[in-house]
């Protein structure tokens, strides 16, 4: 059975919204009023200016957010977590790239800022409950709530909050479940908010839109090595493998190699397939499907179960290996409290460590873990 957050919290009770200064937060914000709810709004400062390379508009987002406040005649305070970021997100996240791992730091923020330190902040405050603008469902599945897959799959995001406690979710709101976004556009729209027709942020919030490999390259040293085909052969050089991404196409540099198809090169694009470590290569092949790049089992370490024992081998699920894919079939092969293999149905293209393995049982977000193998 599934049961909102929204039919358990009584109206006139306080909640705290994680204010961004973005269209889906003051949606949240301005439904939440609607319904009877007293409303704080509390913009998170997770990032300095000072930190070299960051284009994060902190000052601009905060402006936005108090705009909205003021319409609908709420509070935004300003929280700096700027410490508490850089110790839980940022320094995991480079130290995740020195190790060849493409961690995802949105997944760490929701974890350890947005559902922790916010969440005890927001307490302190005197909330019942915390709101956000994402784009999932909370529901009660074996006597736990889970994530529930919201009506626009196009935004879904119960892949970043996977690693959510049943715990923290019993305190959490979703209100844009049953929303698109167009819906949640039109209704800024309608009530006149000044960030209706506002850019969503894409990509990292502390990188903005330079490029990954021009801010990551002012935190840690890149050391060029050699690009070489699945037989070793040298192509070219790399500026470092921390610029590098698995299934990577632009930005790799080599183009097309003008050599005889009967050498194994032609005028095809090149994409990254493997990052060797041990001798500082980067192997990269010219089909998009190549083999290199196609897995069919995926291991997942350091897991989070939702329901707090995982499931058990020979169960059929979905599961995701990045953010935005379509839920893919798969059988559980293996599977204890911190590691799970499956087997997918289907290869997938580019599993990349240090990504995130996400299981769900039909709509169901049963949580997820650090991809650590795959073959």
């Amino acid at each position: 059975m599934k049961m909102e957050q929204s039919e358990i919290l009584p109206s006139g009770k306080k909640v705290v919204v994680g204010m961004s200064g973005g269209v889906d937060s003051s949606v949240t914000a301005l439904l939440l009023k609607q319904q009877g709810y007293e409303v704080v709004g509390l913009f998170m400062r997770n990032w300095e200016y000072g930190i070299k390379g960051s284009q994060c508009p902190n000052r601009i987002e905060f402006e936005d957010a108090k705009k909205v406040g003021k319409l609908l005649g709420i509070e935004v305070k300003g929280k700096d977590f700027v410490e508490e970021y850089r110790t839980k997100v940022f320094d995991v996240f480079l130290e995740g790239l020195k190790k060849g791992l493409t961690p995802n730091p949105d997944i760490l923020c929701n974890r350890e800022i947005k559902f922790n330190v916010f969440l005890n902040e927001a307490k302190k405050m005197g909330a019942h409950m915390i709101a956000t603008g994402h784009y999932a469902k909370i529901a009660n599945y074996n006597d736990h709530y889970v994530l529930d897959t919201p009506k626009d799959n196009t935004k879904d995001q119960t892949y970043f909050l996977h690693a959510l406690s049943s715990v923290q979710l019993s305190q959490a709101l979703f209100p844009l479940a049953d929303l698109t976004k167009k819906e949640v556009r039109e209704i800024a729209k309608a009530h006149n908010l000044p960030v209706s027709d506002k850019k969503d942020s894409t990509g990292i919030c502390f990188i903005g839109n330079q490029r990954f490999d021009d801010f990551i390259t002012q935190h840690l040293k890149a050391i060029p090595g050699d690009i070489v085909d699945e037989n070793g052969k040298v192509l070219g050089r790399h500026k470092g493998l921390i610029c590098y991404t698995l299934g990577q196409r632009k930005g790799i540099g080599l183009g097309g190699i003008k050599e005889t198809e009967s050498d194994g090169h032609i005028h095809n694009p090149w994409y990254a397939a493997k990052k060797n470590m041990e001798d500082n290569t980067l192997v990269v092949v010219q089909d998009t499907n190549h083999p290199l790049l196609m897995n069919e089992n995926v291991e997942a370490s350091h897991m989070h179960w939702v329901l707090e024992e995982p499931p058990k081998v020979g169960d059929k699920l979905m599961a995701q290996v990045r953010y935005r894919q379509q839920k893919q079939a798969c059988t559980v092969t293996q599977a204890n409290e911190d590691i799970v293999l499956v087997r997918f149905d289907k290869p997938q293209r580019a599993v990349t460590l240090g990504q995130s393995l996400v299981l769900y049982d039909g709509d169901y977000c049963l949580g997820g873990g650090f991809i650590s193998n795959y073959y």
